[in-house]
């Protein structure tokens, strides 16, 4: 790698954790950003629309993707995505200096809902041209090995979001740290956003878009001939379903569900989970840079097929694990005390819930949600119309409650302190215990998926920059990537529990990226093309 390879690799991959980070750090302190700016509402509303807020960002990336990969391939990837990172950087930084609800009221959640639109768009621009822009200054052979730096960006972004907040929240202790302190971590984004500015400020244009250019052979309308025109609007829906849904939902598995079970289901204690999963991504961030570099040599496609099929096929063994090696009471105590939902099945709703703004009410809604998010499992037993849902624990019966009746707040009091008195009885665990966990196991099982992770990951870059021709291809790429993981990949965790709290089962939700890697194991075997012998500088 020449020194002008590597200022490139490293101004485009430390630009990108840097957005990352940004990005993560309302995730990490979603409970915190709520008390601080929705201050006025009550927990459960707070906590709605907090999850809004977060989920707008998601929401507006393939619109990013959209605004800045014309941009891209109308003006320049440089340009493009120095807009990005200044976007995106000074968001965060206001969001550490914007007073919160009791200082200017209502102000408060309109601005911080605005900025997180903002991150979003920036996002959804700079993925597209950091990995556009790298691709075209590698030489041919070596694509895969240069973008593989790209690709390591989101997992090291997040890790280091969790450890400046970990650091944060230790220095000054939890009072100060949900007082004042939660800013600290977005202030310093501001000497990060200078590093990557000035070291992006240093580059030229990518060789590729230069040649271009000068040429006259750009674009005019990159939208319209990236999706207006059937002979690359179909290799956009190939690179969705066929490459970017599967591997978003092998990525959002390992680093976010993964961490969503340790914490609800299997009640480990925040701070040791995400220790945990912090520690799996240092251990498993070295195969992102060995699966783009193995794909120069095998193929793009066979590492990516490879790893949705491993994942599809080893997800439940994995999971069980977790609990064998996270809570053994828990897992005890499924076994011996099974629990029964009686209730009338149109009483029960598919409780589908990405933007955490609808109520789930019914009796039965009631008492499957209680039991979902407590880790349950629990067989379901149809009752008569209109019946009200009863949990059945051992010999021991409890009724659910109808969410709208007038008493519901002194029922729903009622339901928890019967429930919690009964799952007592019968052996499970309101916590794991701290003696009990095998945590060195638990960071084996997290770094196995973390490596599915890698190889779904690592090789997608170089793939979608090869799939479309220099004059379209930051437009062109960007959208199948942000539609699957934004998507695809952000409503995994909530579609992944409404099945939970459909079945019964606490394993079930794996179903859904287990179903979603297996279609696009046999689209993208079938269909999509092997691409690593690709000119990109080749007229199309």
């Amino acid at each position: 790698m020449t020194p002008e390879e590597r200022k490139v690799v490293l101004a485009s991959s430390l630009g990108t954790v840097f957005e990352w980070y940004d990005f993560y750090l309302f995730g990490v302190m979603a409970v915190i950003i709520g008390k601080q700016f929705f201050a006025p509402l009550d927990e459960a509303t707070r906590v709605i629309f907090t999850l809004l807020a977060f989920a707008a960002g998601f929401a507006v990336r393939p619109f990013g993707a959209l605004v800045f990969g014309r941009l891209g391939d109308l003006v320049g990837r440089k340009y493009t995505f120095l807009v990005t990172i200044l976007i995106m950087g000074a968001s965060t930084f206001v969001v550490g200096l914007l007073p919160n609800y009791n200082s200017i009221g209502i102000a408060a959640p309109i601005i911080l809902i605005s900025l997180r639109l903002l991150q979003g768009l920036a996002l959804g621009g700079e993925y597209g041209g950091a990995a556009t822009y790298v691709a075209e200054h590698a030489p041919h052979g070596k694509r895969g090995a240069y973008t593989a730096w790209i690709q390591t960006t989101a997992t090291v972004g997040l890790m280091l979001a969790l450890l400046v907040i970990l650091g944060t929240r230790t220095t000054l202790g939890e009072e100060k740290f949900a007082d004042w302190g939660w800013r600290i971590p977005y202030l310093v984004s501001i000497f990060l956003l200078g590093i990557s500015l000035w070291i992006r400020l240093q580059l030229n244009e990518s060789p590729a878009f230069k040649k271009m250019k000068d040429e006259g052979k750009h674009s005019k309308a990159p939208l319209t001939e990236s999706f207006g025109q059937w002979k690359n609007l179909k290799v956009v829906i190939l690179a969705l379903i066929g490459l970017t849904a599967g591997q978003a939902v092998v990525w959002y598995t390992g680093q976010f569900y993964a961490l969503f079970f340790l914490e609800k289901m299997l009640k480990i204690d925040g701070a040791t989970a995400n220790l945990m999963i912090a520690a799996s991504l240092i251990i498993g961030t070295p195969f992102f840079l060995l699966f783009g570099s193995l794909s120069d040599k095998i193929g793009r496609k066979p590492i990516i097929m490879a790893g949705c099929l491993i994942a599809a096929l080893t997800y439940f063994p994995l999971f069980k694990g977790l609990t064998h090696y996270g809570n053994p009471a828990l897992e005890a105590a499924l076994a011996k005390s099974p629990i029964t939902v009686v209730a009338d099945p149109a009483q029960c709703s598919f409780q589908f819930n990405p933007t955490g703004t609808a109520k789930f009410t019914s009796s039965c809604d009631v008492a499957k949600a209680y039991l979902a998010q407590n880790g349950l499992n629990y067989t379901n037993v149809a009752a008569g119309s209109g019946a009200v849902a009863q949990v059945k624990i051992g010999e021991t019966v409890i009724n659910a409650y109808d969410g709208k009746a007038p008493d519901a707040k002194a029922q729903g009091d009622r339901f928890k302190k019967e429930m919690s008195e009964a799952i007592k009885a019968a052996g499970y665990p309101a916590k794991a215990d701290p003696a009990q966990i095998n945590k060195p196991m638990l960071i084996v099982l997290l770094t196995i998926m973390v490596i599915y992770v890698t190889m779904v990951y690592g090789p997608i870059a170089a793939m979608l920059v090869e799939l479309f021709p220099t004059r379209i291809r930051y437009t062109s790429m960007s959208l199948p990537y942000h539609i699957g993981n934004g998507w695809f990949g952000g409503f995994l965790p909530a579609t992944s529990f409404a099945i939970v709290a459909a079945q019964g089962d606490i394993y079930s939700g794996l179903w859904y990226p287990i179903i979603i890697a297996t279609i696009t194991l046999v689209i993208g075997t079938l269909f999509v093309p092997e691409t690593k012998d690709i000119d990109i500088y080749a007229e199309d």
